[in-house]
């Protein structure tokens, strides 16, 4: 961004026009790839990746790597489908979401986690949970 004599705006403004849909990628959405602070991700999805390659003229290889496999869909995109598939998939679910889905404490969370009867799903440095999965590994102990 620096070689290109790029700001977060003017990065923004960049992916809008190479972008084919003239959307782009938001500021806030560079400042979390780029930046270094508490907000910052160390991962994004492939599209994310792919037009800031693509805005700054370098090959997605030489800026990102592939060592953790990108998401190909957001999992914050509400009710977003597989394409050709038909199927919904559910985003995951933030603890305070999870929380307020099964109407429990954030020390009953806590607790599960560490006796090992939840297991969270990692995205970067941030828990998330599958409510499926939640709700299986959670039945199989009172079916014992």
């Amino acid at each position: 961004m620096s070689a290109a004599g790029l700001t977060i705006t003017g990065l923004a403004a960049a992916t809008r026009a190479v972008d084919p849909t003239g959307v782009g990628i938001s500021q806030s959405m560079v400042g979390h790839v780029v930046g270094r602070g508490r907000s910052a991700r160390e991962e994004c999805s492939r599209h994310v990746a792919e037009l800031i390659a693509a805005a700054l003229g370098q090959e997605l290889a030489s800026l990102f790597t592939d060592d953790v496999l990108m998401s190909v869909e957001s999992t914050s995109t509400r009710g977003s489908e597989k394409e050709g598939l038909g199927v919904r998939v559910e985003p995951l679910m933030t603890p305070l979401e999870l929380l307020a889905y099964l109407r429990k404490s954030p020390s009953w969370l806590d607790r599960e986690i560490r006796d090992g009867r939840i297991t969270p799903i990692y995205v970067g440095r941030s828990r998330r949970f599958d409510r499926q999965q939640v709700l299986t590994q959670l039945a199989t102990p009172a079916a014992a």
